[in-house]
């Protein structure tokens, strides 16, 4: 199971927010892919932020509220970003998942830090799910 690596089960193409978009964009984007955060990059794919839709909630009131669409993304993002690398293993990001909050991990190319996918606690599940039913599958 050590040799289980979230490149394997990272999502390639997640959604990713600038700084400077507006939040109401934000969130139309955020509700269009169905994640419950993302990635804030930069114009070279590194990471700079992370949004999420608790970080959304209170600066939304206030735009729903007056109507008036004044934030941006950069005003509302979490800026302390735990990132992972491809080659990271599964259990230990289970091991890190089961401790930390984050439910979404981006993942960052060591080489350039850049931004090339994302990992999820489902995706952690779903890893240790195929390598559960491998252990238990009986031959015939």
């Amino acid at each position: 199971m050590e040799s289980l690596k979230v490149k394997d089960y990272m999502k390639l193409q997640p959604v990713t927010f600038d700084p400077k978009m507006s939040l109401s964009v934000a969130l139309d984007k955020l509700l269009t892919s169905k994640q419950i955060g993302g990635p804030v990059v930069d114009e070279q794919k590194k990471v700079v932020g992370f949004l999420s839709e608790q970080d959304m909630i209170h600066k939304l009131l206030k735009v729903g509220y007056y109507c008036q669409d004044t934030d941006n993304v950069q005003d509302c993002m979490r800026s302390d970003v735990l990132t992972v690398s491809p080659e990271d293993s599964i259990i230990e990001l289970a091991e890190i998942m089961s401790a930390q909050k984050p439910k979404i991990y981006p993942v960052v190319d060591p080489k350039n830090g850049k931004l090339v996918g994302v990992i999820t606690r489902r995706d952690v599940l779903t890893a240790i799910s195929t390598q559960i039913g491998a252990c238990f599958k009986h031959p015939v």
